[in-house]
């Protein structure tokens, strides 16, 4: 049997309720939406702010687990606004330049804290 390793960081905000940051496995990592909280609670203003402070909040998370932006093959983006999407893209691509995963975007009706961005991945694990 495979075993899973749970993921914790304290360099991204813990889970809100009951889910880990991300859980590790098969050499796979599988980070849980993050939303776009600092590590003093806050929220930012705007989709670019809150799309910037998810993928930090993505980023340490994966590398508590030995992954990091370059070794994610698939992102979900959950967007308050489909409007918001250009928005987002820009800087997502920032993010990700040329090591672009699979990606699945949707609009949902409301996300928790009202934000307006909620991004999560699955990522490869170097196994050495």
């Amino acid at each position: 049997m495979t075993t899973r390793t749970i993921i914790r960081t304290p360099e991204a905000p813990p889970a809100a309720g009951p889910y880990s940051q991300a859980i590790s496995g098969a050499g796979l990592v599988f980070v849980a939406g993050q939303l776009p909280v600092d590590l003093a609670g806050k929220v930012p203003d705007g989709v670019e702010a809150q799309t910037r402070q998810s993928l930090a909040n993505v980023a340490a998370v994966l590398a508590a687990a030995g992954a990091s932006p370059a070794s994610v093959v698939k992102t979900t983006v959950f967007l308050k606004n489909m409007n918001d999407f250009a928005a987002m893209n820009a800087i997502y691509a920032e993010t990700f330049g040329g090591s672009l995963p699979a990606r699945s975007t949707i609009e949902v009706a409301r996300l928790p804290r009202d934000v307006l961005v909620e991004i999560e991945c699955i990522a490869l694990v170097d196994q050495a």
